[in-house]
């Protein structure tokens, strides 16, 4: 069974985190997949939209630790920058439903999304400092553009966890929805944005996303700061601390 699964529905393609016994940690090789529909989806005519969401009541607990330090350089070609930079460039709507854990580029990624909605169970986090690592996803400059600069210093320099309702104050979700209404809540918006006028949706999705270039090279940054940090002493003793947690 795949780690990532994914459906066509009326114009929405549904791509599901699912490996729920590792509460939805991606590897590279998910990465791979992920990419891989997303490109798929955006060449096809008849996707018009699309949903992210995670199996077993779990968003995605972030990297999967061991397999991220265990392969190779974060250049251009890595499984996980090549998704981050596939994130910028989609044209087609992206829908979130977001339950359970959503950590690291859990909810980065979010910050690249049109539509999010979370249920009561969600807890979002951005834990790179403590792992003496920077953002990644663009989220150094999406962020404090969202949620202004003190709130944003506060989520990612403390990195602590927050809920559906601090994150729907801040505005970085469109609502919160009842855990078993989520999914159908989220499709159905999904399937809203499909029966649109395609060319409409996707022009006006460009129109507000006016600062691309700014952000490609924000992310640029970060991904040049985010590998030197990788190789640090500090960040190598705050991994074999979490990986000695974990087992």
């Amino acid at each position: 069974m795949s780690n990532i699964e994914v459906k066509d529905d009326k114009g929405v393609r549904i791509i599901r985190f699912n490996r729920p016994d590792k509460r939805n940690a991606l590897t590279l090789d998910m990465y791979r997949q992920l990419t891989e529909y997303l490109i798929e989806g955006e060449a096809d005519n008849g996707i018009r939209a699309f949903l992210i969401c995670g199996e077993n009541h779990c968003f995605t607990s972030g990297n999967d630790i061991k397999d991220f330090l265990s392969n190779g350089e974060l250049g251009a070609t890595h499984p996980a920058v090549r998704f981050l930079f596939c994130l910028l460039e989609l044209k087609k709507p992206m829908v979130a439903a977001v339950s359970g854990a959503a950590v690291g580029i859990g909810t980065t990624l979010l910050l690249h999304c049109d539509l999010v909605y979370a249920d009561e169970s969600a807890q979002f986090q951005l834990p790179f400092v403590n792992l003496a690592l920077v953002p990644e996803a663009g989220a150094s400059m999406l962020l404090p553009q969202l949620v202004g600069y003190q709130k944003a210093a506060e989520l990612l320099l403390l990195g602590e966890p927050f809920d559906a309702n601090t994150a729907k104050q801040l505005g970085m979700i469109n609502g919160v929805i009842g855990q078993r209404e989520l999914f159908e809540h989220a499709l159905a918006v999904s399937l809203k944005l499909a029966d649109k006028p395609a060319s409409a949706v996707q022009l006006t999705k460009k129109l507000m996303k006016v600062n691309r270039n700014k952000l490609q090279h924000q992310m640029y940054l970060e991904l040049e700061h985010f590998s030197s940090q990788l190789k640090s002493e500090e960040a190598r003793e705050r991994f074999q601390a979490f990986l000695g947690k974990s087992q």
